[in-house]
């Protein structure tokens, strides 16, 4: 066991080993390339539309969403500033701060970039 060898990506054995030019795991017996590793790209937030989101962007809701607890809805057009994108409850991957309704969680799929 190689402690500079990263985990196995299927089964997060630690125990890897290279071969050759590839890594394998004794586990599951998955085999990949070092290389292919650093290739993987993030996870890509996408709003309504198809726009790519990134943190600190300024977004606007697309339609009326309920809220728990209150007895007034977030409106179309709303406009919320200063997202973060987080791996958050369900498929709720925005962290925000809606005027008037404090901070909140809401899903890529309800928002619009502005």
């Amino acid at each position: 066991m190689n402690d500079s060898l990263p985990p196995c990506p299927e089964c997060s054995s630690e125990y890897t080993y290279q071969m050759g030019v590839l890594l394998v795991c004794p586990e599951c017996a998955h085999e990949w390339s070092p290389t292919a590793e650093s290739d993987v790209q993030a996870h890509v937030i996408k709003d309504a539309v198809g726009n790519i989101l990134s943190d600190g962007d300024t977004v606007t809701v697309v339609r009326d969403l309920k809220v728990k607890g209150s007895a007034t809805a977030i409106k179309v057009g709303t406009k919320v500033r200063n997202i973060r994108l987080v791996d958050g409850v369900g498929d709720h991957d925005i962290d925000c701060k809606v005027d008037g309704f404090g901070p909140m969680q809401l899903k890529s799929s309800v928002v619009k970039k502005v």
